[in-house]
């Protein structure tokens, strides 16, 4: 504990966090324990004033800035998402986990070898290789994060809908990835391939004891389809990745939400879907975690304060 305390002082003394407001303190307060809310990264100078006290670079925030960002008491989970491109060793993980509270998770990518069935347009030898992703992705997890290690997410890129033998053999292959992998951590896919949306696959998750990762973007059909079409009402969790909204690509909404300190183009539709979700899953007694991308809204930490504002606009479970 005493460490803990160390790590938020030197924290402070670089990058410190921004005054919250009380309201927004007694807003997180009413917010049930197993609901976690968190942006998809931390490392936004554009966030001065609503995250740190001041503005600092993106590089100092990077490396300063995850104890700072723990401080605000509406973020008690965040997304790695740095992972899905090179994996970290569980050294550098357990530095993460050491700057943040002890009920905080981590929603982790894996890495992209394990989802892509092509790499520099070769055939990927690690994808859907158990072994491969319990030595680099889940075994460091483990190590690093310990019981701070939320949910990881196994992030498919859009494929053709015949791709890999298709949506049944996909499925196949799945649940014989997921089953070979240790015991433990939450698992959860998410898929860019409406196509692939079926009760196939929620049976291979269901059967090896993983969720869906159900995301809003532009790809894919609206939460509740998405729910429909995998015919899934409940599971052991549930995680949500708001990413995308409003049809753009990502790099034409950095261009049109930077410096992501304010909300550009409210997506009042999918908060009230997300709200829905979250009540639904306190009331099954269900953990949630929802990370949310600047390029949702405009301004993550602003789209999480509006999204909790409407969970409890009618009861954390509904």
């Amino acid at each position: 504990m005493a460490r803990q305390f160390e790590l938020f002082g030197e924290a402070e003394r670089g990058v410190r966090p921004a005054r919250v407001a009380e309201e927004v303190r007694a807003l997180a307060g009413a917010l049930p324990g197993t609901l976690r809310l968190g942006t998809s990264s931390w490392s936004f100078p554009g966030w001065a004033g609503l995250v740190w006290e001041r503005a600092a670079s993106r590089q100092r925030l990077a490396r300063e800035g995850l104890a700072a960002y723990a401080r605000h008491p509406l973020f008690r989970t965040v997304g790695l998402d740095r992972t899905y491109y090179a994996p970290l060793a569980a050294e550098a993980l357990a530095t993460y986990a050491g700057q943040v509270p002890e009920d905080f998770r981590f929603v982790v990518k894996a890495h992209e070898g394990c989802v892509l069935p092509r790499i520099a347009a070769r055939t990927n030898p690690r994808f859907l290789d158990p072994a491969w992703a319990t030595d680099v992705v889940v075994g460091p997890l483990r190590e690093g994060l310990g019981p701070k290690a939320g949910a990881l997410v196994f992030q498919f890129p859009p494929l053709a809908p015949g791709a890999c033998g298709g949506p049944e053999r996909m499925a196949e292959r799945l649940h014989a990835f997921l089953t070979g992998l240790p015991r433990g951590p939450l698992y959860a896919v998410e898929i860019r391939t409406a196509d692939w949306l079926t009760t196939l696959w929620a049976d291979a998750l269901r059967a090896a004891g993983a969720v869906p990762c159900l995301t809003v973007h532009p790809r894919m059909p609206s939460l509740e389809r998405q729910l429909e079409r995998l015919a899934l009402a409940a599971g052991p969790a549930l995680v949500v990745r708001w990413n995308l909204g409003h049809g753009l690509g990502y790099e034409a909404a950095r261009e049109r939400y930077a410096p992501f300190d304010r909300l550009v183009a409210e997506d009042a539709p999918t908060r009230r879907s997300l709200a829905q979700l979250c009540r639904d899953a306190v009331r099954g007694g269900r953990p949630a975690w929802v990370t949310i991308n600047n390029k949702a809204e405009g301004s993550a930490p602003l789209s999480v304060l509006a999204l909790a504002r409407a969970i409890l606009a009618q009861g954390p479970s509904g």
